[in-house]
């Protein structure tokens, strides 16, 4: 039996989640974690709905320094906010193709990544804005980088007792551009086949990230500043950055098809972040 609890304070949410161990969620928008529960894989369960939480942090602050992004921002906010369109436009660029319109009004970024689906469309993203996460319990509050949050499909840095409170996104040095690639196996709401998000900085260093050909989502950096108007030399690094992916067969589609259209991806990103008309600062 599923039960649910709406805590009035942060601190009593934590509790409630420590009392309930193994067999507590959180719940904001739920639009994962409820389909799991109608499927009966995750019963019983202790459901802590954390929206009634007065001192919860804001959905998102914006400041000099960057973007904080509390859990009850949801993927609809978060894109219409302006900062975060001229800085972060990768991540604009995936949080616009989760899910439907519908989902999109309900299913939050916190939630995105808590999920921790391989294929999630948002970890890229994050990864190539170098993403902070504060995970916070009854014992206090932790930041984690957003390399070390994914450890597995479903399984993340984040323990049982413990909630994310805030995706601190630093604002980006000048002339800083990002972009974002999915491939999918039909137009509409779909999970990624594969997806890549790239950075690059004034000075052509680029970084990407890939989702839904590993376990997690991964990071790679470029060793040295690249033309990025060179098409040859961007084939070059893409094939070279995506040896990090380690993709498998499944009902969406081969390792082998995977592993092309990755490279394909990659390529297609770091272009786009270099014909990007606005930096990201």
């Amino acid at each position: 039996m599923v039960q649910y609890r709406r805590p009035d304070t942060l601190s009593e949410a934590l509790s409630v989640l420590e009392r309930a161990g193994d067999n507590g969620r959180v719940l904001v928008g739920g639009t994962d974690l409820l389909i799991g529960v109608r499927r009966r894989p995750l019963s019983p369960l202790v459901l802590v709905d954390v929206k009634g939480a007065t001192d919860l942090p804001p959905a998102i602050e914006v400041h000099d320094d960057g973007v904080r992004v509390g859990p009850t921002a949801t993927m609809s906010a978060l894109v219409a906010t302006d900062e975060v369109q001229r800085w972060f436009p990768a991540l604009v660029a995936a949080a616009n193709v989760v899910g439907s319109v519908a989902i999109r009004n309900r299913a939050t970024l916190v939630g995105n990544i808590c999920n921790a689906s391989p294929a999630c469309d948002t970890a890229p993203a994050l990864l190539v804005h170098d993403a902070t996460v504060t995970i916070r319990s009854t014992a206090g509050e932790r930041q984690v980088s957003i390399d070390e949050f994914f450890l597995g499909p479903g399984q993340t840095a984040c323990g049982p007792a413990e909630l994310v409170t805030a995706i601190d996104l630093p604002r980006p040095p000048a002339g800083h551009r990002s972009a974002f690639q999915r491939l999918t196996r039909r137009r509409g709401v779909d999970l990624a086949t594969v997806s890549a998000a790239a950075g690059l900085t004034a000075d052509g260093l680029a970084t990407i990230a890939l989702g839904a050909v590993a376990p997690t989502p991964v990071k790679a950096v470029a060793p040295g500043p690249i033309d990025a108007t060179d098409p040859a030399a961007v084939r070059e690094l893409a094939e070279q950055l995506t040896e990090i992916a380690t993709p498998i067969s499944d009902v969406r589609a081969s390792e082998e098809y995977r592993r092309a259209m990755t490279t394909v991806l990659t390529e297609r990103a770091i272009t786009a972040a270099a014909d990007a008309a606005t930096p990201g600062a």
